[in-house]
């Protein structure tokens, strides 16, 4: 078995502060979509935001933290709340790697994406140390632990990576991806 966790507790500080889960893609909430697409998929569905946080102010490593301590299987698969586009086959395909590793991650041209990524137990205490050193960084935590990098040519089986890995850090983007997906404010 293993859990899931979409992190829904950032600040948003460059979406003005608003919530980004909120926003409506195809008709209904990310956060929606984002129920409707991992249900099925877990019986152990987290939505962790700021008060979850045993480490607050920390970011998406403290959100990390708190899922890794919630958590009832033995990885988890985490995810932003601002990331529409994400599958239940790509989920499915990265929670299959994790036997063999204790990070699952992508990583294509823009970059790694720890925030649509697999965990396991061996990273909490990891990760409770970066918090302790206040070293904030996700991508800190792949050295340290067995890192199983997903490349653009694996995910591009199940479509385009940068529309499945897209999210919506700004009203910039998100502007952007309605003129392309004609979604609604």
């Amino acid at each position: 078995m293993y859990s899931a966790a979409i992190l829904a507790g950032g600040k948003a500080t460059r979406y003005g502060g608003r919530d980004k889960s909120a926003l409506v893609v195809d008709g209904r909430t990310i956060l929606e979509s984002q129920i409707a697409m991992l249900s099925p998929l877990t019986d152990d569905l987290m939505i962790i935001r700021a008060a979850d946080d045993v480490v607050p102010g920390c970011g998406p490593l403290g959100g990390l933290h708190a899922a890794l301590t919630k958590m009832r299987g033995a990885a988890a698969f985490v995810i932003a709340c601002d990331m529409p586009f994400v599958t239940a086959p790509v989920v499915a395909y990265l929670v299959s790697l994790a036997d063999c590793a204790d990070i699952v991650v992508p990583k294509t041209a823009r970059g790694y994406h720890p925030l649509c990524a697999v965990y396991t137990r061996a990273c909490l205490n990891v990760v409770g140390r970066q918090l302790a050193e206040r070293r904030l960084k996700m991508i800190d935590l792949f050295p340290d632990l067995r890192t199983r990098i997903v490349t653009a040519e694996e995910l591009g089986r199940f479509g385009e990576c940068d529309r499945l890995l897209a999210n919506v850090n700004t009203p910039v983007e998100y502007a952007a991806l309605e003129a392309l997906q004609g979604h609604e404010l």
